[in-house]
């Protein structure tokens, strides 16, 4: 199994993972079909350490030469046949739509409705297959109702598996609970996703980026050690959903604290994207 890593955007990745015997590949969270970090210069992020309540600065450095995905799928010599989408946003959903018009017969699979281009509904624990990677599907609500979560390991490979995760779960962090229960959330980070085999890689690290496993996670992840007395002393709280709650609810309010961007830069980046268009000439 070779796994792509593709950066888009400010600070996000897509995937395309591929079956080197049948040469089959599968993209996975097709935010941007083209393009990837266009903007000039360092883009400084901000993570929230919850034991200390002070924050870490991350640089990320835009690539000079942009990637397109449909360019490394000819460099590969592979044909792109799924789409995997962990849920609906559009910075892990908006290319479907033009990938699918480029694609005709590509199938985009996921668990909300609200997909773009969605082909076919995903069920929890359901397993699909291509050539010698199995794929099992795991609902992971939280960020949202429909997130949807991916653990792959192919057959007689000595390489650990793999978890495509989403915004459900990231480096020392997850992602903000928008539309589902504590109690969910908990269940889907600690019950679903923390019980899988710890030499579990979130995601790949065939480029500069942070890779993890789950074991790693596990030591240093506050959203995953709930039930550990630090953490609950520093939310006050017991019930392991209640210190969930806690942690969601500082980690938002250290981002509200943080600088927004300014509209122009909103503006300038919405229109690079493509979610806004150009006059045309008359």
């Amino acid at each position: 199994m070779k796994v792509k890593v593709i950066p888009v955007l400010e600070d996000n990745y897509m995937y395309l993972v591929i079956e080197e015997h049948t040469r089959e590949a599968v993209a996975v969270d097709v935010a941007v079909p083209k393009r990837a970090r266009p903007l000039p210069g360092a883009l400084c992020t901000r993570a929230w350490h919850p034991n200390t309540g002070s924050h870490l600065d991350h640089l990320h450095l835009p690539n000079s030469h942009p990637f397109q995905l449909l360019e490394i799928v000819g460099r590969e010599g592979v044909s792109l046949t799924t789409v995997l989408t962990t849920h609906h946003h559009w910075d892990h959903a908006w290319g479907n739509m033009e990938l699918a018009r480029l694609l005709p017969g590509l199938v985009v699979l996921g668990a909300d409705e609200r997909i773009c281009a969605l082909t076919r509904r995903l069920v929890h624990g359901e397993e699909l297959r291509f050539g010698a990677i199995h794929v099992r599907c795991l609902l992971t609500p939280g960020h949202t109702s429909g997130h949807m979560s991916y653990f792959l390991w192919e057959d007689e490979c000595l390489d650990p598996p793999a978890v495509f995760s989403g915004d459900a779960l990231s480096v020392a962090g997850c992602g903000s609970r928008l539309e589902t229960t504590a109690q969910q959330m908990y269940h889907s980070l600690v019950e679903t996703l923390g019980t899988l085999p710890p030499e579990t890689k979130r995601d790949e690290d065939d480029v500069p980026m942070v890779p993890s496993t789950l074991g790693e996670e596990l030591l240093y992840n506050p959203f995953l050690r709930v039930a550990e007395e630090p953490v609950r002393k520093f939310t006050g709280k017991v019930a392991p959903a209640e210190v969930l709650e806690v942690l969601c609810r500082e980690r938002a309010s250290f981002e509200r604290a943080a600088e927004p961007l300014q509209p122009q830069a909103q503006a300038l980046l919405a229109l690079q994207w493509g979610l806004l268009s150009m006059p045309q000439p008359k």
